[in-house]
């Protein structure tokens, strides 16, 4: 009977050692889950501000061709009406003054 009674003793020292070693290695699975996590979420952050950084110097890039463009077509069209005026700005006063007479 003692017998019995020493090995199911023996069996139960077993078998919390096995749980509390388990206990440990779930401890040290959690331990490096968490830094994989970590380094995942830090990579995936740096990799999504590099990609929201190229969008924004695109979008920049973009409108500054669109502002300059715009300013270059409006250039040139103030400069043709310059060159227009000088070309004919002797009959443009006369054409006023013209009009301002006929009334």
């Amino acid at each position: 009977m003692d017998s019995i009674i020493n090995r199911l003793t023996e069996i139960e020292e077993t078998a919390s050692s096995i749980v509390e070693h388990a206990e440990e290695q779930k401890a040290v699975l959690d331990q490096e889950y968490d830094e994989k996590r970590r380094k995942f979420d830090a990579e995936l952050e740096e990799k999504t501000q590099a990609r929201i950084q190229t969008i924004q110097n695109k979008v920049k890039e973009e409108t500054s061709k669109l502002v300059e463009g715009q300013s270059g077509t409006g250039g040139m069209e103030v400069e043709l009406l310059r060159k227009e005026y000088e070309q004919r700005h002797t009959e443009y006063a006369r054409n006023i003054l013209k009009r301002i007479t006929e009334v």
